[in-house]
């Protein structure tokens, strides 16, 4: 969990230098993201995968990943990756909201009080209208694409494996975002080429590796180890830029993780 918690967010940094640079454009690196993935996925997966593309739902899950990573690499050309996955992480809180709402899960006061602190916590990163940057909100909208994604994905849970159910989200992704990235695509200089693949690499091994641990301890006592992004995220931020966060991103990370570390414990 601390490698592919690490992993993610060193992908959206090598997608960042992209970006930032003028190399690439958001939606070449989303695209490129989901095409290299598919293609590494592709010796793995069972021919079966491909009935579950007959589901309407599943084409709705992958739209749902497909417009969160467009997203956050759209906040990432412009604002710095710590910033950008503590206002990401208002994910949990909306999906903690629709799945209460549309599975009928259990809701109970104290979580309830502790999405809330989760989510001022953001509101203390992004602050909208208080000089908080507004490429933050394109953050804050990859966080609700992933919300929505996060309860899709419990609502199909059993549709197949979670190697299948993967993979049809990325050939879905990249085949309806194939149009615009390959409009977008950028001159294949060594340096452009080597940081598309360690977008796409570093980000499918990190989700492969949560599958990995998922299939081998309780979801429940892996939850807390995924608030390691935001420390994977400041940290790898201070070693490209020598960027740290201000005092109320410090306390809005602080109100984000530590909220969501009770919730997972009151999980467990």
């Amino acid at each position: 969990m601390f490698i592919a918690m690490s992993m993610i967010p060193a992908g959206d940094l090598a997608g960042k230098l992209l970006t930032e640079s003028g190399a690439a454009t958001p939606v070449f690196v989303a695209w490129s993201r989901f095409a290299i993935g598919t293609a590494l996925l592709l010796p793995l997966v069972s021919p079966s995968a491909y009935g579950l593309l007959r589901d309407w739902r599943i084409w709705l899950r992958s739209l749902l990943i497909a417009g969160g990573i467009l997203s956050i690499q759209t906040a990432l050309r412009t604002e710095p990756i710590a910033d950008v996955f503590a206002a990401f992480f208002v994910g949990p809180i909306i999906s903690y909201a629709l799945s209460a709402v549309f599975l009928r899960e259990k809701v109970t006061p104290l979580r309830t009080v502790l999405m809330l602190a989760g989510f001022c916590g953001v509101l203390l990163v992004v602050r909208p209208g208080f000089g908080g940057s507004a490429g933050l909100l394109w953050a804050v909208l990859a966080g609700a694409f992933y919300g929505a994604y996060l309860t899709a994905s419990r609502w199909l849970a059993d549709r197949g494996t979670p190697l299948a159910l993967i993979y049809s989200q990325l050939i879905v992704s990249a085949v309806v975002l194939a149009p615009a990235g390959l409009a977008a695509l950028p001159p294949l200089t060594g340096s452009t080429m080597v940081l598309t693949v360690a977008s796409a690499g570093f980000s499918m091994t990190g989700n492969l590796l949560l599958l990995y641990a998922y299939s081998r301890a309780p979801a429940s006592h892996l939850a807390p180890l995924v608030y390691f992004q935001l420390i994977a995220a400041t940290a790898l931020g201070w070693v490209a830029y020598q960027d740290l966060p201000d005092a109320l991103t410090w306390a809005g990370l602080a109100l984000i993780i530590g909220s969501g570390l009770a919730s997972a414990g009151l999980r467990r």
